[in-house]
């Protein structure tokens, strides 16, 4: 590098560090609002920030950085929320080993006052999703979640192959899910 190239370089980096300063701790209050641990909302945090300076090392000079950092960081909260989103139910479980999806739909009760107030909007969610259900995918999904009966134990008192049973919830979980998105999403774009 020339002297002019190092000279260009250093001051660019003073810049990013001028930003950085400027905008860490209003970035991290609107992070931490969305996100709890502490450690997860800096790992978001830094990674933001390391968008930015590779934006600025591309000579992609971002105008309104505030903003530009604040999407970075919703769309990571995004990520994040969406790979702890539950997976789809096994298309076969063994006779002990259903699957239990009720307490994956709802977020875990960490005592705080937001996921108090989120999961009752959601239970309520969840309550209104089951009565548009269709009766047999409701009966199944209820005695499974709620009366912690196995599909075997269901299979025998209904007489309906445990497949089918399989199948009625999964239908179920999916209109279940598909219902809740919505409010998930809402609830991020807050």
């Amino acid at each position: 590098m020339d002297a002019a190239a190092i000279s260009d370089r250093m001051n660019q980096d003073r810049q990013i560090a001028a930003v950085v300063l400027r905008e860490r701790d209003r970035l991290l209050r609107f992070i931490r609002r969305r996100i709890d641990d502490a450690s997860e909302a800096e790992d978001i945090l830094q990674e933001a920030l390391t968008e930015l300076v590779a934006a600025e090392r591309l000579a992609q000079p971002v105008e309104q950085v505030g903003a530009w950092l604040m999407r970075v960081a919703r769309n990571r909260i995004i990520d994040r929320f969406r790979r702890k989103r539950p997976q789809p139910l096994a298309e076969q479980a063994s006779d002990g080993d259903e699957e239990r999806v009720l307490d994956e739909l709802l977020p875990a009760a960490d005592g705080t006052p937001e996921t108090a107030a989120m999961r009752a909007v959601l239970m309520e969610e969840i309550e209104a999703a089951l009565g548009a259900l269709p009766r047999e995918q409701r009966e199944v999904f209820l005695a499974q979640e709620l009366d912690g009966l196995t599909f075997r134990e269901l299979a025998e008192r209904s007489g309906v192959s445990i497949n089918t049973l399989l199948s009625r919830k999964r239908y179920a979980v999916r209109q279940l899910r598909a219902h809740l998105q919505t409010v998930y999403d809402d609830w991020l774009a807050e």
